[in-house]
């Protein structure tokens, strides 16, 4: 199950890498309806699996604090993801907002790594 987490993730990122690069090229590609759906599924199953294996190991966030990290960090690369690909109105802002994103993705990695809070020690 942990594999299966892992490779949604990679997909998901390499999914919104994907559709980033084509927001900056402003191509109509965007409109397939494949690359609108299977972000919502995938992450949606990323998401099950994640809930499953924090129940599964009796992981509580309220206890385990790089795990209370880790779901704010998603939030907020929820929120950055959704600024880059839908608010944002010029290059620079996509850029800086597809940047963050993936600064949120590399605190997650490290929290799923390392299991070690880095704010709420």
């Amino acid at each position: 199950m942990k594999h299966l987490h892992i490779t949604l993730a990679v997909l998901s990122i390499s999914l919104f890498t994907y559709r980033f690069i084509l927001t900056l090229m402003a191509s109509k590609n965007l409109d397939r309806k494949w690359l609108k759906v299977s972000p919502h599924v995938i992450d949606t199953f990323l998401l099950i699996i994640g809930i499953t294996l924090a129940v599964k190991l009796h992981l509580n966030p309220m206890e385990q604090m790089w795990l209370a990290e880790k779901i704010i960090a998603l939030f907020a690369y929820i929120f950055t993801g959704y600024y880059t690909l839908k608010l944002a109105r010029n290059k620079p802002m996509q850029i800086l907002g597809y940047l963050g994103a993936m600064g949120w993705v590399m605190l997650i990695v490290r929290l799923a790594m390392t299991r070690e809070a880095l704010f709420f020690s």
